[in-house]
């Protein structure tokens, strides 16, 4: 059994479980999508399977994180991510906690249940696994400072050789779409306003608010993060890797059920169609509970490229250490790994290291809320990086699988001399060198 359901056994008698269906895994979602909107009582699709019983092995409980916010929501207390965007009004949501979450699209379940119902649904032959649920929290930024735009391509697009895809292939990120999992956009920016093909918010308990509001950052990790992949140039001045791509982009951190509200906006990343999905956030530490998501989110043909975090050398977070998700680190302008940038060694055959290697997180300029510029130093700047070259590389070759993708961006790196293996795995990615590896 998991040690965090121990954990949460032992503290509260109840855990919260993710239920992973069978068939998601290889990318059957609709069958297992199905079954699981008819574990809730909804109409499954024709032809599936009923799994209308496996609800009654959860159960709603005081002690659990759901009804201790809807609680605060029934006192009146408002539900922070709705009552901000100004769809709903404080003391949203009484009434209205869900004994169990559904993510058709991923094939999976979310709720609370004790001992008995983790032993019957383990027992289901519908059911793949059942695992814990560790909290999420954003990668925040080592350093940031307010920032003027003065050159005419960000130093890391130039490190990574980004221009001579623009100007000598003509690949710009058009036609393809980057999920983008953070604090929310500012739609408004020059940068960002053509950038966003759709956006949505989850509120504390992970529900989509609807109707969906404009773009918009609770923060501003969000709009820097989003600016990177695919920010438009501003008065002849880029930020953004892949400046034609389209963002779909979901605000599901910081605060609440930020499980609930991450699993909302990976299925709802699906629903949109998104090729490439990049996460500058995850918990700190190996747990594998979330390994099967990173291979549903592969099978469903999207990239998953997420931060391995900035607690520095000997440390990860997951899910950015896992073998299927393309973990990124950061280097300086000087080619050397950032000194916060996250790096460990695992007891593994495959991808022993992380990252699988590193991209410019130190000093990046990119957008922020309210029009403006600002400087991050991070790994969560260096993974949008990534996801940007990633969208350039779909356009030239649409029909190449993830792993094909992926693989011509490991092979295109190159680690610097006086880089440590330990630190900078792979090394730098070459968007020339990964065109020509994928076309070959």
């Amino acid at each position: 059994m998991s040690s965090i359901i121990q954990q949460e056994l032992s503290a509260r008698g109840v855990a919260q479980v993710l239920v992973f269906l069978r068939g998601a895994e290889s990318g059957a979602a609709a069958t297992a999508g199905a079954a699981a909107f008819a574990a809730t009582g909804a109409a499954p699709a024709r032809g599936s399977s009923s799994a209308g019983d496996l609800a009654r092995h959860f159960r709603s409980s005081e002690l659990s994180q759901a009804s201790e916010l809807g609680l605060a929501a029934g006192e009146g207390r408002a539900l922070r991510a709705a009552v901000r965007s100004g769809v709903a009004k404080a003391g949203a949501g009484r009434g209205e906690v869900p004994q169990v979450r559904v993510y058709p699209r991923l094939g999976i379940m979310l709720g609370t249940a004790s001992k008995e119902g983790i032993a019957a649904l383990r027992a289901d032959a519908r059911v793949a696994k059942v695992t814990g649920a560790p909290t999420f929290s954003l990668i925040r930024p080592a350093a940031k400072a307010a920032a003027k735009l003065a050159a005419k391509t960000t130093w890391g697009i130039e490190a990574m050789k980004v221009p001579e895809l623009w100007k000598n292939e003509g690949l710009r990120g058009e036609g393809v779409l980057v999920g983008h999992l953070d604090t929310g956009v500012d739609g408004a920016h020059p940068a960002l306003r053509t950038a966003i093909a759709g956006f949505a918010e989850f509120d504390d308990l992970g529900r989509e608010v609807t109707p969906a509001p404009k773009p918009f950052d609770t923060d501003d990790h969000g709009t820097h993060t989003a600016a990177t992949i695919a920010g438009r140039a501003v008065s002849g001045r880029h930020v953004g890797v892949a400046p034609e791509a389209k963002l779909a982009s979901a605000v599901v951190i910081e605060g609440g059920d930020v499980v609930a509200r991450v699993l909302g906006g990976m299925d709802w990343s699906l629903g949109q169609g998104v090729r490439v999905l990049s996460m500058s956030l995850g918990f700190r530490g190996w747990w594998d509970d979330f390994v099967m998501l990173t291979r549903i989110l592969r099978a469903n043909r999207v990239l998953p490229v997420f931060a391995v975090g900035n607690e520095g050398p000997g440390t990860s977070r997951s899910p950015g250490n896992y073998v299927d998700a393309l973990s990124v680190g950061a280097h300086d302008d000087a080619s050397a790994v950032a000194d916060f940038s996250s790096s460990q060694r695992f007891k593994r055959k495959k991808a022993a290291i992380v990252p699988d290697l590193v991209a410019p997180g130190v000093d990046v300029i990119s957008a922020a809320p309210g029009g403006g510029w600002q400087s991050m130093d991070g790994t969560s700047m260096a993974t949008p990086h990534v996801a940007g070259l990633a969208a350039l590389l779909i356009q030239a070759e649409p029909t190449r699988s993830v792993a094909e993708v992926e693989r011509a961006i490991f092979q295109s790196c190159k680690r610097p001399s006086g880089m440590p293996q330990q630190r900078g795995n792979r090394g730098i990615p070459d968007a020339v060198q990964a065109l020509r590896v994928l076309r070959s």
